[in-house]
């Protein structure tokens, strides 16, 4: 929490994964409000607040080292950090969203290293492509 010129101001973040190929620029302003939204009503000191501050940004940006404290947000790179601003919480759009609530109970650690695997493979696939076309263009030439 940070004091400001006498007013309070607080800081919530929120995590939303991408779709490959997409990138932060791409998050619809509608899906930023429903997180927001989300945000400010899990938060036990923003649900009280009005005009908050919801960040968000790639979570790579996130600097997590072992002199960071619990709960201390600290970046690699300030430019990559958005910010939308939640003046006021709007019921219809948390009923709407817990109307459509699914709890899930992934295993990030099998996703991550899945999509991993993805990206390991769709990458040899390239260089075995680009070393297949260089054949073909040697055998032609030479």
């Amino acid at each position: 929490m940070k004091q400001a010129a006498g007013t309070m101001k607080l800081e919530l973040a929120q995590y939303h994964e991408l779709h490959k190929g997409e990138n932060i620029e791409d998050i619809p302003k509608e899906v930023l409000m429903d997180c927001a939204h989300l945000v400010k009503a899990n938060s036990i000191q923003g649900c009280k607040m009005n005009n908050i501050n919801v960040v968000y940004m790639p979570w790579s940006n996130l600097k997590k080292t072992a002199d960071v404290y619990v709960g201390q947000r600290v970046f690699h790179r300030q430019k990559d950090v958005k910010i939308v601003t939640m003046e006021k919480k709007v019921n219809e759009i948390l009923n709407r969203l817990e109307k459509s609530k699914v709890e899930q109970f992934p295993d990030l650690a099998a996703e991550k290293e899945r999509r991993d695997c993805e990206e390991r493979n769709e990458k040899e696939a390239q260089i075995q492509e680009m070393k297949k076309r260089k054949r073909k263009n040697e055998e032609r030439n030479g």
